[in-house]
């Protein structure tokens, strides 16, 4: 009978202190299981918000833009900065075919630069949606991370390209091997993919449909990983908790684990957490046997159990509130970093707009150099047109006095008629040099197009009077209006018609057309053709490129700046020449009289 008590006595001690262990396990593996997940989130959250600042960067829109080496150069060395600083594995930026034009790896063998990501689903997706989350092995490096994609986008929401940050896990993985407790992270098709266990990364923890695990493959999401189950051995029940046994590798038998899950909100994963629970369970049966076998003592035995259990509830206590004050100041000290990191991109930005205004100032003055020197190129000219009237002016008062003298008043009159005309003549040349010279940017306003055609050939004709025959100005209507400003205007078609003039020069058969050659209800098309030698070809391929000219005295700037004037009021200017000869298209946008 007391054989049976003590053994009754110690079944039930073994059974209720083992429990005990078990929940105690339970207990601490879930604690943990909530600071590694707030610890990953932590990760994610500030990796989140570097391609969101970046993705509103101007210099990475023009860079994407102009795609200049200068630009590409300048682009490089940011990125490798705010990699350096902020501690992402890479940062790089694609353009709308897929390829990789910056990387922060960008001087490094393994550059990103060049290669194509069309084919990843957090390109498309960024594209598509304007952000994108992707977890997979990299196609360069052959290491896993976290790619977090972001849309960049020019003026009206047009997509210039996407901006990547890769974000790897080591130090994560490695703080969890430290543990002592089988980590790791699922996706939503059971795809181990951060793990404190090497060896299941890229192992799944269930079977995954042949079809969708062959689209999986197809994709080079996990390169070439085989994608086979993770060997859990068995799946059973011990005291109301899941257990699981199965294979750590290393060749360690195998032996009980608790396995706790968790999803990680904000994305489609799962947490997962094993601890070993064959210490805490011979712990418990030990204890049980030691409480039943002093049972004759019970206080000294309760004092030693009671010691126990609040030395292990103080450690575990104090353990949990280390981990969460490291945690608390890793997070600190990330969110200072990425503070500092913020405030020296919103510093660059502003001195990009800076920037931007005195490149507009810049090209504010180079129009109004082009127009000084068009004026001074007709001023010769417009000396002899003002000499003309004013020698007849004299001769006309000299013949007054004269007709005075005889008393002829009529005829005198008619002459004093005549210097009236000639000085008004004279007025109407001066009021286009003054127009000319006159230094601003104007609002746009409605222009008479044929005044505008006529302005132009009003100055050109003092320089090229030996030569305005080979002008033919087609049929403009009187009341046909577009947007702009007069001055402006007729500086476009003095830059275009003088290089036609200059070009034709000397030429038997030369021929210069002006013509409207499309009316629409928003658009004007005019066009300046000429049927000189044309434009060398080293000349074409940069046209509108600044100081690019095969003129000897020549700037360069003349067709730049009739460019950005068009571009300004809203139209376009192209250049199509042969040996034929050369026309200049110009489309404005149309205005209402």
């Amino acid at each position: 009978m007391s054989v049976g008590l003590l053994w009754a006595g110690l079944f039930v001690s073994e059974e209720t202190f083992k429990r005990s262990a078990i929940v105690g396990v339970v207990e601490e593996t879930e604690a943990d299981a909530e600071l590694k997940r707030a610890l990953l989130l932590a990760v994610l959250d500030r990796s989140r918000s570097l391609p969101l600042v970046l993705a509103g960067d101007p210099d990475l829109a023009r860079t994407l833009v102009s795609q200049q080496p200068a630009d590409l150069t300048r682009l490089n060395r940011k990125l490798q900065s705010l990699a350096e600083e902020t501690r992402a594995s890479a940062i790089y930026v694609i353009r709308l075919d897929g390829t990789a034009i910056a990387a922060s790896n960008w001087n490094q063998p393994d550059s990103f630069v060049g290669s194509n990501y069309g084919f990843r689903d957090y390109f498309s997706g960024a594209l598509a949606e304007g952000s994108a989350e992707q977890y997979a092995l990299g196609s360069v490096s052959r290491r896993p991370g976290l790619y977090l994609s972001r849309r960049v986008s020019g003026e009206g929401g047009k997509a210039l390209g996407v901006v990547v940050v890769k974000v790897e896990f080591g130090e994560l993985e490695e703080s969890w091997r430290r543990s002592g407790k089988l980590t790791f992270v699922t996706d939503s098709h059971g795809i181990v993919l951060i793990t404190s266990q090497n060896a299941w990364r890229f192992l799944t923890i269930a079977d995954i449909p042949p079809k969708e695990l062959s689209k999986i493959r197809d994709s080079l999401q996990f390169g070439e990983a085989p994608l086979t189950p993770i060997p859990i051995w068995s799946l059973f029940d011990l005291a109301g908790y899941k257990m699981v046994a199965t294979d750590v590798g290393g060749g360690l038998p195998s032996e009980p684990h608790y396995a706790t899950t968790m999803a990680v909100p904000g994305t489609p994963w799962t947490l997962h957490v094993l601890a070993p629970a064959v210490a805490a369970l011979d712990a418990g049966i030990w204890e049980g046997r030691l409480i039943a076998v002093t049972i004759g003592v019970p206080l000294i035995a309760a004092a030693a159990w009671l010691v126990y259990l609040s030395g292990r509830a103080s450690r575990r206590r104090a353990a949990e509130q280390a981990a969460r004050a490291e945690l608390e100041r890793q997070v600190g000290r990330r969110t200072i970093e990425l503070t500092d990191a913020r405030d020296r991109l919103q510093a660059e930005i502003a001195e990009h707009h800076a920037t931007n205004a005195r490149l507009q100032s810049v090209q504010q003055d180079l129009v109004q150099a082009n127009r000084l020197a068009i004026l001074g190129q007709v001023a010769a000219g417009v000396a002899h047109e003002i000499n003309q009237p004013v020698a007849t002016i004299r001769a006309y008062a000299d013949n007054a006095r004269a007709f005075l003298d005889r008393g002829d008043t009529t005829t005198a009159g008619q002459n004093l008629g005549l210097i009236a005309d000639l000085t008004d003549r004279i007025g109407t040349i001066t009021s286009q040099l003054r127009g000319l010279a006159r230094k601003g940017r104007l609002a746009a306003e409605p222009v008479n197009l044929k005044a505008a055609v006529e302005g132009a050939l009003f100055l050109l004709r003092s320089r090229f009077s030996g030569s305005m025959d080979m002008l033919i100005v087609g049929p403009i209507p009187d009341d046909l209006t577009v947007t702009g400003q007069r001055v402006r205007l007729e500086q476009v078609l003095i830059n275009l018609l003088q290089n036609a003039l200059e070009a034709l020069e000397g030429r038997d058969g030369a021929r210069i057309e002006v013509q409207v050659v499309r009316v629409d209800q928003a658009d004007v098309v005019i066009a300046v053709s000429d049927n000189g030698p044309g434009i060398p070809a080293a000349i074409r391929d940069n046209l509108f490129i600044p100081f690019n000219t095969s003129k000897d005295s020549g700037l360069g700037l003349g067709l730049v700046i009739a460019r950005d004037i068009v571009t300004e009021y809203g139209g376009t200017i192209i250049a199509e020449s042969s040996a034929a000869g050369t026309t200049f298209t110009v489309t404005l946008k149309r205005a209402e009289p």
